[in-house]
């Protein structure tokens, strides 16, 4: 059932990036970041179906090989960001595919935090920081704002603080959770070519492993 769950979900999310493209062509970044948050959720549908391991990596790796494969021959144009070169979600899946092969099933957690702060705290950034006008600047050639920045910290606060009171698993202290969430929306500022698709998931699951 897991397994059914997760592919059904998946299917919605691409489709619904379809027709987001379809309807606004020219906002190519709008179905790119409603799969990275959409992508999000995937981790929390299989902790609660308890997905096996040996299900859950090979799934992950191979979805990430589909990813680059559709990187360079843009078969899904809408999970594609055409306006900038990224390798942000060949990195997105890396990333996943690493924190499954690390910490899946026994700390279903750390995964979860390194994953939902990727796909919610980085998504808002990239889909607010535009529509809204804010002070901004450039990191080694990537833009950054006010609004984004802060759609980052509040959004990865956010999560990890709802993943805290609500799972089961132990979880930092408050002020630890804070910490995080700073660390990363300054990683976040460090998005060369897409990196921070693979930095920030992985800071945040390790610390979160370490200081739970």
């Amino acid at each position: 059932m897991g397994v059914v769950a997760v592919a059904a979900w998946l299917a919605l999310l691409s489709g619904a990036a379809l027709l987001l493209r379809q309807r606004w062509p020219e906002q190519r970044e709008w179905s790119r970041k409603l799969v990275h948050i959409g992508a999000g959720p995937v981790v929390l549908i299989a902790w609660a179906f308890g997905v096996d391991r040996l299900i859950a990596v090979p799934a992950a790796g191979a979805i990430t090989l589909l990813a680059a494969l559709n990187h360079r021959m843009r078969v899904l144009p809408a999970i594609e960001d055409v306006e900038r070169r990224s390798y942000g979600t060949i990195a997105y899946g890396a990333s996943i595919t690493l924190l499954l092969w690390l910490w899946w099933p026994a700390h279903p957690a750390t995964v979860a935090a390194g994953v939902l702060v990727m796909a919610f705290g980085d998504g808002l950034a990239g889909l607010l920081g535009p529509l809204i006008p804010s002070p901004s600047w450039t990191v080694m050639g990537e833009r950054r704002s006010l609004v984004g920045t802060a759609a980052m910290a509040i959004a990865s606060l956010s999560v990890l603080l709802a993943l805290a009171l609500l799972g089961s698993a132990p979880a930092p202290a408050p002020a630890w959770i804070a910490l995080i969430a700073l660390l990363a929306t300054g990683l976040e500022q460090w998005a060369l070519f897409g990196i921070d698709n693979f930095s920030v998931p992985l800071a945040v699951a390790g610390l979160w492993q370490v200081l739970a």
